[in-house]
This record gives structure tokens, sequence and C-alpha cells, in this order.
């Protein structure tokens, strides 16, 4: 097959499971570079095609805070030109995947959709990720995470009963549904590969994406078990006992005790009256027990009461804010988060016995001169000038 996952032009010095992976990442915005990120960090080797044009992006970083690039080689192209568009496919034509975010039709008015690709190449896995899918009514249509949980129902059941939905960030659809459900779909496209020879086409849609994360919360609905309202149910504060409460100090602990032994021994510690330990999923009891729980909690600080249960399995935290978190000590027992240049970031994850690539190794742009990565694909010295004299390459 064209795309060999250990060719010559692998990147010197990767680790991990995915080391020698070329990946080709058309740049954008949101899910595509956190999921080549991840596969960089995982060991591949990722060449990020941005336009020859591009201007400032929305929320510009300076280059050591910006993940978007972290680890990849850049390359600035000028795909409207003939000679940059058969360049990509040269490039594709060494890949083990390519992944894009445009919208559909975008790739093929280039030139560059996937039967022109996977007919250089076709052992690569071309990998789409989009809000809507690859075709429908809504197919063409922009929008961000908010949009596809809307159309997904996934917002609706995000807030309190009484008060508007509320966006969970961009966690949902455009992290989980998307860029999580695009690793998950280009790996298991490899795995198939190993097998066939025969790469294909994976279109992960956000708001799919999103709509499988909720499946469990679809299964009890059909068993009457859910409600489709907002804020009455056991997961979205409709439960006492899942749920955060005000302290002392204007801060918050999360509660999250569901099943009855770690709620016996939250209401031992609280204390909490002896008859809500026998009522606790007892919905008539909630106000009661709401009330209750909110006047003991509202006594101490949250470091208080996080000492208190520290050593407990009553299911309760201190609501740490981003930064706490980087210096809470569990999480610098595991190193969960790591320096990286100037830049205090999440360590790489998961984990594997093995080792991936450490963030703090991976310069914050492995190269950016098109002769160093060019070269890596084959190319000579003569075909790059010609290339150059040509247009095709930004600065």
């Amino acid at each position: 097959m064209n795309g060999s996952p250990t060719g010559a032009g692998a990147a010197a010095g990767k680790t991990g499971p995915l080391a020698g992976l070329k990946v080709i990442e058309m740049a954008g915005l949101g899910p595509v570079p956190l999921a080549a990120l991840m596969l960089s960090e995982m060991g591949a080797e990722v060449l990020r095609i941005e336009r020859a044009d591009a201007g400032q992006p929305l929320l510009s970083l300076p280059q050591e805070y910006d993940l978007d690039r972290h680890g990849r080689s850049i390359l600035k192209l000028d795909l409207k030109r003939p000679a940059g568009a058969e360049l990509l496919l040269r490039l594709a034509a060494q890949a083990d995947l390519l992944v894009e975010g445009f919208r559909p039709g975008v790739m093929e008015r280039l030139g560059l959709g996937p039967d022109v690709v996977l007919q250089r190449n076709p052992a690569l896995i071309y990998g789409r990720l989009t809000g809507f899918g690859q075709d429908g009514p809504l197919s063409g249509r922009a929008g961000h995470d908010i949009t596809y949980l809307a159309y997904a129902g996934l917002l609706h059941a995000v807030g309190r009963q009484d008060a508007p939905p509320v966006p969970p960030l961009n966690f949902v659809a455009d992290q989980g549904g998307g860029a999580m459900m695009l690793i998950a779909g280009v790996l298991a496209a490899l795995f198939q590969r190993s097998r066939s020879g025969k790469g294909q086409v994976v279109d992960a849609s956000m708001i799919e994406g999103a709509s499988m994360l909720a499946a469990p919360i679809h299964a009890y609905m059909a068993a009457g078990l859910w409600s489709d309202r907002r804020g009455v149910n056991l997961l979205d504060s409709g439960a006492p006992f899942y749920d955060t409460y005000e302290t002392a100090d204007a801060r918050h602990v999360a509660i999250g005790c569901l099943e009855p032994r770690f709620f016996d021994e939250f209401a031992r510690l609280l204390p909490l009256d002896g008859h809500f330990a026998g009522s606790q999923y007892d919905k008539s009891s909630w106000p009661a027990m709401r009330a209750a729980i909110a006047g003991r909690i509202k006594a101490r600080t949250r470091d208080e009461w996080a000492e208190l249960f520290a050593a407990t399995d009553a299911c309760v935290a201190p609501v740490l804010s981003l930064v706490e978190a980087r210096n809470h000590p569990h999480n610098c027992a595991r190193q969960s988060f790591v320096k990286s240049g100037e830049l205090d970031r999440p360590a790489p994850a998961p984990r594997f016995s093995q080792g991936a690539q450490a963030p703090a190794a991976a310069p914050a742009v492995a190269d950016r001169e098109p002769s160093g990565i060019l070269t890596r694909f084959g190319l000579s010295e003569e075909e790059i000038g010609a290339l150059a004299k040509a247009g095709v390459f930004g600065r």
C-alpha cells in the first residue's frame, strides 16, 4: 500500500503507539486541531496544511500557547493554484491519514475530494468532520458547539429546571462528539486497513457524535427512567445528592453520592437527619433534603468540607478552578499537567505503558520550512525551487 506507517520519512525521535504514522491535517478551528494534537502526541508525524493567504484567526495566540499548531510541521499552500493542489496530492500519496473539517464540498471544489485523493492512494484514511454530516438538509449550514447541541436535543437537557439551557463550554459537540469521534473513526479504519489493505472515508458529524455520547440517556427515557424536562432527573441537578452547593466562603462543593452506601457515608458525616438515608430515592423527600443539605454546606468553607470528606467514599469534591486543578496534590502526583515552554497544559492522555511523546519535548512547531518538510516526502531541491517560483508557498 502507498501509505506506509513505517516509511523512511517518519519524524526522528517520535515515540508512542502511532510512531511512524503520517497524518495530513487540513488547518481549521476547534475539533480537528485537537484531534491532530492528540494523534501527534501519540507519536504520529502530523503535517498541518494552512492557507497561503490565511489571516489572523479569531482567537490569536502566541506561538508558545498555540496548541492548534503544537508539535506539527506547518506548510502554507495556495491550494487554488493547480501546482499547490497537485503537491497536496503527492503528499497524500505517502500519508496514512488525512483529516479535514471544512463544510461539505470545499475539498471537492479544490480537486482534493476523497475520490481524487484515494485514487492516488487507495490505502489512505480520509477523515471528514462537520457539524451536520456530509449530506442532509443542514449539511451546508454554519454552526458551533451550541448549534449542534441544540439540534441534537442535548442543549435542552443541560441546566436547571427553571432556568434557560446552559452551554457546556464547547466540550460536548466540538471536542467529545467531534474530535474524539473522529479519532475513534480513523483509528478503527486503520485497523480495518491492516486486514484489507484498503483505505476509506470516515464521515464524522458533531450532531451524531454528541448524540452518541447521550445514548444512555435515550435508553433511560425509553425505559421511563428519565424525563425529557431539564433539571428534574438524576444527573442534571434534579437530585439533591447529585448537585453543587455554595459554601461559607462563596465557593462550591460537588456532591455525587448516587449509590446508597455512598449516600449513607455522606449523610453520616454531614450530618443529615437519619430519616433521609432511608428515603434517598423518594422524590417527595427531595425538596426537604436539598434544603437540609444546602443549610449544612453553607456552614463551612469549601476547603473545610474537602478536608472532612477527603478520605471517604462519600463522593464530595471541592469545585476547583482551572488554575487550582493544576496544583491539586493528586494531579501533581500524577503529573496530570505539564510545562510545555511557557504553557502549563494538560498532559497527553491516555497514557501508554511504552510511553508517548512528551509535550515538553515537542517543539511548538516542528518545522515550517518547505524544503525541510518536502524533502522528507521525497521531493528534490529542484522540484521545491520550482514550486517556490510558482508562488505555491505562503509566508
